[in-house]
């Protein structure tokens, strides 16, 4: 993770951590809807009550497995950012979630009304938020390192184009499934979120390719 402190690297640097932040911070409000939430973070939630421990403790533990794989097959998506996103999303959901509802005393159940109110700026928070991050260029966490080391490989085998959307839609699909059948946080916003994160990633992605060919 040795990096060279240029100023473009400490604007990308930043730009992760303030994701990351607003990443968790979104996720505590999410669950607040009981819409649903990110595909992995449905899966993560189900698991983590199955085995009875917190969520932001099964983030670390489930992201330290994946991490394995990505330092075999491509140590090069590991940096500050994979640090960021496996310890700060997942204990800064729980941080938040323990505000709404030992701090606030936001009840468990909110009206309809409250929910949807709630549900619309945490889900664009989120979304953007998560894109933000994983185009910083600081890295990213095993679970969204994976879709594209397979679509690195399947191109450096077929010499074709990017596959990255019906790869992370996949395995979107999957984390999904887990979490319906665990009980966690799964709704009509997890399934949103399998159709409009990847896009929303590469969109991001040409807004940060723009603007570094702009600062070189």
């Amino acid at each position: 993770m040795k990096q060279h402190l240029s100023k473009q690297w400490i604007q990308s640097f930043f730009i992760m951590l303030i994701a990351v932040l607003l990443m968790g911070f979104s996720l505590s409000l999410l669950v607040l809807t009981h819409f649903g939430t990110d595909p992995c973070s449905a899966m993560n939630y189900g698991i983590s009550k199955l085995i009875g421990i917190s969520f932001g403790n099964y983030q670390v533990i489930f992201n330290l497995v994946l991490l394995i794989a990505v330092i075999l097959f491509h140590r090069s998506s590991i940096g500050f950012g994979t640090l960021g996103n496996m310890f700060l999303v997942g204990y800064t959901a729980d941080f938040f979630a323990y505000i709404w509802h030992n701090v606030c005393q936001i009840p468990q159940e909110l009206p309809f009304g409250v929910r949807v109110g709630i549900l619309i700026p945490a889900l664009l928070l989120f979304v953007f938020a998560a894109a933000c991050y994983m185009q910083s260029g600081q890295g990213m966490a095993p679970y969204d390192a994976i879709p594209f080391i397979i679509d690195e490989k399947i191109m450096e085998k077929t010499k074709g184009s990017s596959h990255f959307k019906p790869i992370r839609l996949s395995i979107d699909l999957l984390a999904s499934l887990v979490g319906f059948f665990t009980g966690g946080e799964f709704g009509a916003i997890t399934v949103l979120m399998v159709l409009t994160l990847a896009p929303t990633v590469q969109f991001v992605g040409t807004i940060f390719q723009k603007r570094n060919a702009k600062a070189a």
